[in-house]
């Protein structure tokens, strides 16, 4: 079972983080950490007594087949009822526990896009996906806030990072994770050939404020004019912010609001983000390659899925699954793939 497997990691990975000696400085992550790991250990403790109960259940069996003493048959028999209806009840409560487990991802999300190969082109796509994703979320009644926007000379986007928060949106976009390609016919094209571009997909929990906690010390803090398409000035005052973590070199940047403050503090959710995703990284890598899964969303340079106009197709190569109508699809339906994505996701 794909949800036993991921609480037995994920409990992996908490241990992991309790083991680390900096922890008792940050008592509030410590107690955090500690809730959630009894949690867990609830449903590892169900697991094992289900495997009990089933073993005894087995034993009985033998010793009916058997049939070498009647009357210890008959108490095997009986036993064996009782311990079926055990299973069932235990097996009821540890499926409620990996339910609310799946259920409780994040509320709050943060969502990179970036063009890749393919010049202009891919700059346009980059933007055709974040409006995918806008119209997608609308649908969905999330909220959308726009962190970082760096858009192109022909209106699209060279990168943008946003905000969606509500119910249930990480467990719904941690599919869209990688790297989408699309194929058609651009605008500038004058001979009328199929170009392919890509763009990349980055999908990150938004950490809590007692999740990540970042030294001051630690960051180098720039403060610059903001620029549009082709690197114009677009604002008279240094609004735009540009935060160096020293201890991972990870920068990031924020220029979309109209005060210093606003895109600091747009800055740093970027940044904790980052770290988060760092962190859980590192940690995987820990484990070693048996314990090693993706953490609910695709590695940022896996090829997820093609967008091919020409052919009014989408393809997921995950799950090697077309659908057809690609513009309503760019239009924000997006829920016809997610929910194919969903349902086969024990099988990936």
């Amino acid at each position: 079972m794909k949800e036993l497997q991921e609480a037995k990691t994920k409990y992996q990975s908490l241990l992991n983080q309790l083991s680390d000696p900096e922890l008792i400085s940050d008592w509030e992550r410590f107690e955090e950490l500690s809730k959630e790991k009894a949690k867990l250990e609830r449903i590892l403790n169900l697991e094992k007594e289900i495997k009990q109960i089933q073993k005894r259940i087995e034993e009985n069996k033998s010793i009916i087949s058997a049939g070498e003493d009647p009357e210890l048959s008959t108490l095997a028999e009986t036993e064996n009822l009782q311990l079926l209806e055990k299973e069932k009840n235990l097996k009821e409560q540890l499926h409620s526990l990996l339910s609310k487990e799946k259920a409780k991802g994040p509320k709050a999300i943060l969502v990179e896009i970036r063009a890749g190969a393919g010049g202009e082109e891919a700059a346009l796509f980059a933007s055709d996906l974040f409006r995918m994703y806008s119209k997608y979320a609308q649908k969905k009644g999330w909220s959308q806030k726009i962190l970082e926007s760096r858009p192109s000379d022909l209106g699209g986007l060279k990168e943008a990072i946003f905000e969606l928060k509500g119910e249930n949106v990480f467990n719904k976009m941690k599919y869209e994770g990688g790297v989408h390609r699309v194929q058609r016919i651009p605008e500038t094209e004058k001979q009328g050939r199929v170009h392919t571009s890509t763009a990349s997909v980055a999908v990150l929990p938004k950490p809590k404020k007692t999740e990540i906690k970042i030294n001051p010390n630690d960051l180098k803090i720039d403060f610059y004019r903001a620029s549009g398409p082709g690197g114009q000035y677009v604002n008279k005052r240094e609004t735009a912010v540009r935060i160096t973590h020293l201890p991972t070199g990870i920068i990031v940047t924020s220029q979309t609001e109209r005060n210093q403050l606003q895109n600091k503090e747009n800055a740093l959710a970027i940044l904790q983000a980052r770290l988060l995703e760092k962190r859980e990284r590192d940690q995987l890598e820990k484990l070693g390659d048996k314990r090693r899964s993706q953490i609910g969303r695709a590695q940022r340079a896996e090829k997820i899925r093609t967008y091919n106009f020409p052919q009014d197709r989408v393809t997921d190569h995950r799950i090697k699954k077309t659908w057809h109508n690609l513009e309503k699809i760019m239009d924000g339906d997006l829920e016809v793939i997610i929910s194919a994505l969903e349902k086969a996701e024990p099988e990936q």
